[in-house]
């Protein structure tokens, strides 16, 4: 049942996801034209007053106003404005908007419920927990997910919407829905099953039914999500962009949605991300450069569901290697399964895909889980506990020659 249902919206750009190694071009490339975050000064009171008296002195139109996870507002901004806007005493600084997409490799046809329920490789190489994520909320900051799947339906506790004609959170991608059923598809007779099987899924729609989207939409999830901090612990994002980190939560390069998973974080929740599939260093993506606050994860070929690499060679990789198109790098935290995970898909249906987007939310379940055995822990608790409950280097992986090693996964102990 779904308890609330909130309703925001923005005309997203249908533009697609360019990476490339020449990181410059890739963030030209990335530029949503004459769209801006403004990023307000701690001290205003009321981004809504201070966003409608510049909307009126400068000309703007504004999509989003930000509360809570920053104090702004993101809206079209005339080039002849942005100079004197700039210099008005309430703002700290101006990000350019730019484009972000899902971490997925190609998707083949949905297959219908498959039966009886059957469980994942991933789910199988990550490790059975005795735990089940009971009470943790968890947000799918994605494409939605199918509000009426047999297999996410019980879990799901609430939608909302930053893309518009969906006033609801419902997937009409199938990226989220997948990504919700690696987190949490319920242990029922159908289908398939989840890290964190009885976690509250939280639906926060920020991709169009393309997969695509921008800073600003996402940031409204972000802001939606620290709303709601209270119940919201854990925030999957599948996705990402061209750009870097300062290491200082967005306030030396004037990046807004830095400063603004940073500000979600103090307030309890936990973002774990996808390292993207350039085959990358993914310090040249965000959110995954964001090493000052999230976990970001890498993706791993495994196709028998245990380590040692005796499975089949995979589209990917040869069982139990690095996954070919993974970024890679000092920020990742983690590797998960990525290649050909099966979970939920829109329309009740189920989808066997590939990409970072699918290693992640075995962590954001695995986190839900050291969540429940290990309440209170703070976002470091959760990194640092998950690192060291790994798979040990090397044993049972194998990771490139000159990339950075991370642990695989592993959540049998929680």
């Amino acid at each position: 049942m779904i308890k609330k249902i909130f309703i925001f919206s923005l005309a997203l750009l249908t533009l697609s996801f360019f990476v490339s190694a020449k990181k410059s071009i890739a963030l030209d490339k990335d530029v949503v034209p004459d769209s801006y975050i403004v990023v307000l000064k701690d001290g205003v009171a009321s981004p809504a007053v201070v966003a409608s008296e510049m909307a009126s002195q400068h000309g703007l139109s504004v999509a989003f106003v930000y509360s809570h996870a920053l104090k702004g507002f993101a809206a079209t901004i005339p080039s002849a404005r942005l100079t004197s806007l700039k210099k008005d005493p309430r703002v700290l600084f101006i990000s350019q908007d730019r484009v972000v997409a899902t971490s997925r490799k190609p998707v083949p046809t949905p297959t219908p419920s498959p039966a009886p329920q059957e469980t994942p490789t991933g789910i199988l190489r990550i490790g059975s927990a005795v735990n089940t994520g009971a009470g943790i909320g968890v947000a799918v900051i994605d494409t939605g997910i199918d509000l009426d799947h047999p297999d996410l339906v019980d879990n799901v506790v609430a939608g909302y919407s930053c893309v518009r004609r969906n006033t609801t959170g419902n997937d009409d991608n199938g990226h989220g829905s997948h990504v919700a059923g690696t987190i949490a598809a319920a242990n029922n007779s159908i289908g398939v099953v989840g890290v964190a099987r009885e976690a509250k899924l939280y639906a926060v729609k920020v991709l169009d039914s393309r997969g695509s989207g921008t800073w600003s939409s996402v940031i409204c999830g972000i802001d939606y999500v620290t709303a709601n901090a209270a119940n919201i612990k854990v925030a999957n994002m599948s996705l990402g962009g061209g750009g870097n980190s300062d290491n200082n939560c967005g306030i030396t390069n004037s990046d807004a949605l830095h400063k603004a998973i940073c500000a979600s974080r103090d307030a309890g929740v936990t973002y774990v991300v996808a390292a993207g599939n350039e085959t990358d260093n993914a310090s040249n993506h965000v959110p995954a450069a964001y090493d000052d606050a999230v976990i970001t994860v890498s993706a791993l070929a495994d196709s028998d569901g245990t380590p040692g690499g005796n499975g089949p060679a995979t589209s990917y990789g040869s069982d139990d290697t690095f996954a070919t198109f993974s970024n890679f790098g000092s920020v990742v935290d983690l590797g998960a399964p990525g290649v050909a995970i099966k979970s939920t898909w829109k329309n009740g249906g189920y989808n066997t895909i590939s990409g970072t987007s699918m290693a992640t939310p075995h962590v954001a379940g695995a986190a839900a889980l050291y969540l429940q055995k290990y309440p209170g822990s703070t976002w470091i608790d959760i990194r640092s506990g998950l690192i060291g409950l790994g798979e040990p280097l090397g044993a049972g992986h194998t990771d490139p020659p000159g990339f950075h090693p991370e642990k695989v996964v592993f959540a049998g102990s929680l």
